[in-house]
C-alpha cells in the first residue's frame, strides 16, 4: 500500500512539475512572439529600450541620422501614396503603403498608378513598422522605383497572432508580389529587408515557388535562424538555457501558430536560392552577431555580395555610412535590374 501511495504522490508531483513547465513554456512563446500578449507585459517598450541602449551612439550617426528623417520628412509631404491590403489565406489583413513612381498629379490617392516596372518591396524588423523602412522608400522612390511597405503580421496595422520570424512572413510577401504583378505583369522586384524583414527576404529568395520577377535582394543584418535567435533570447530575457526550452517552445508553436522555428531558416534558404544577394551588417551589431551575416554569404549558392560597414551596430549601416551604403546599392542593383 505504501509502494502504490508513493508512486501516486510521484506521478502527481510530475504531472504538477509537467503543468508548470508547459504554462512556461506558453509563457515564453507568448512573450516573444504574440504582441497582444507583448503588450501586457509592455515589452514593446522594453524592447525599444534594450535596442537603444545596445546601438553605435556616435555624433556621426546621429547626425546622418537626423538627415536621413529630416529628408524623409520632406519627401514624405510632397510625394503621393496609398494604403493597399491583402487578406492572408488564413484570414488575416494585412496593410501596406504603396508609392507609385511618377505617380500622376490628378486623381484620388486610391487611384494613383505606377508608370514603371521596377519595384522595391521593403521588410522592416522584428517589433517593428512599416513607417521605419520609409527612409529606404525615399531612395528607392527617387531612383525610379514603384515602392511598396508592408507591416509584417502582428505588426503595425497588419492582424495576426503570431509574430513570423521570417516563416510565415514570406507567404504573406508573396501575396505582396502578386499584388504587385496585378499592376506591373513585366514588374523586377527587389526585396530590401532588414534584421528579421532581411530574413524574410531570405526565405523567399530561396523558395521554390519564388517568383522569377524578383531579381536582387537586399539583406542587411539578417540572421542566419529563427530557432537560434529564439534561443538567443531565452538566455538573455530569462538568465536560462535555451535547451530544452527553444525545443518545447518549438512544439508549442506549432499547436499554437502552425509553424516552426526551425522553418524559419535563412541559412538553409541561401543555398537554395539564384537571386543576386548583397548582405549587409554593421561590424558592432549587438542583437544580430556579424558573423551571420559572413555565415550566410559563405553558404549562399547565387551570385552574392558582402558590405560590412565599420563602427554599424545593428541596422545602422545606412546612419554609419549613407552614401557608401546607398552607393553600394545602387551599383549593385545596377547589374541586375
Amino acid at each position: 500500500m505504501r509502494g502504490k501511495k508513493r508512486i501516486r504522490i510521484a506521478a502527481a508531483v510530475m504531472a504538477a512539475l509537467l503543468t508548470v513547465y508547459t504554462v512556461f513554456v506558453y509563457f515564453l512563446v507568448s512573450a516573444g512572439l504574440v504582441p497582444s500578449f507583448m503588450d501586457k507585459l509592455n515589452a514593446f517598450e522594453d524592447i525599444t529600450r534594450k535596442c537603444y541602449s545596445e546601438q553605435v551612439q556616435t555624433a556621426d550617426i546621429q547626425e546622418n541620422r537626423t538627415k536621413l528623417l529630416t529628408d524623409t520628412e520632406e519627401w514624405l509631404k510632397n510625394t503621393k501614396r496609398r494604403k493597399v491590403q491583402v487578406r492572408t489565406a488564413d484570414g488575416y489583413l494585412l496593410t501596406a503603403a504603396e508609392f507609385p513612381a511618377q505617380a500622376t498629379d490628378e486623381g484620388s490617392a486610391e487611384n494613383l498608378e505606377s508608370t514603371g516596372d521596377k519595384w522595391a518591396l521593403l521588410l522592416h524588423g522584428y517589433t517593428g513598422w512599416k513607417e521605419e523602412m520609409y527612409q529606404f522608400a525615399c531612395w528607392y522612390h527617387r531612383q525610379g522605383y514603384s515602392v511598396l511597405v508592408p507591416d509584417l503580421r502582428c505588426q503595425g496595422e497588419s492582424e495576426g497572432d503570431f509574430i513570423g520570424m521570417g516563416w510565415t512572413d514570406h507567404y504573406d510577401c508573396e501575396l505582396w508580389i502578386a499584388h504587385i504583378l496585378e499592376q506591373a505583369p513585366e514588374a523586377q522586384i527587389v526585396l530590401h529587408g532588414q534584421s528579421m524583414g532581411a530574413a524574410t527576404a531570405l526565405i523567399l529568395a530561396g523558395s521554390p515557388e519564388v517568383s522569377g520577377h524578383i531579381k536582387a535582394v537586399v539583406s542587411d543584418s539578417a540572421y542566419t535562424s529563427g530557432y537560434e535567435m529564439f534561443g538567443d533570447k531565452i538566455t538573455e530575457w530569462f538568465h536560462l538555457p535555451a535547451a530544452p526550452f527553444v525545443d518545447s517552445a518549438c512544439v508549442m508553436l506549432r499547436l499554437r501558430g502552425g509553424y516552426n522555428l526551425k522553418d524559419a531558416s535563412p541559412l538553409r534558404a541561401v543555398k537554395a536560392s539564384g537571386i543576386p544577394t548583397l548582405f549587409i551588417h554593421g561590424d558592432e551589431d549587438r542583437m544580430i552577431d556579424v558573423n551571420m551575416s559572413y555565415e550566410l554569404f559563405a553558404a549562399a549558392a547565387c551570385e552574392k555580395e558582402l558590405f560590412i560597414v565599420e563602427g554599424a551596430g545593428h541596422a545602422q549601416a545606412q546612419d554609419k555610412a549613407p552614401d557608401d551604403y546607398y552607393g553600394r546599392i545602387g551599383a549593385f542593383l545596377d547589374r541586375y535590374l
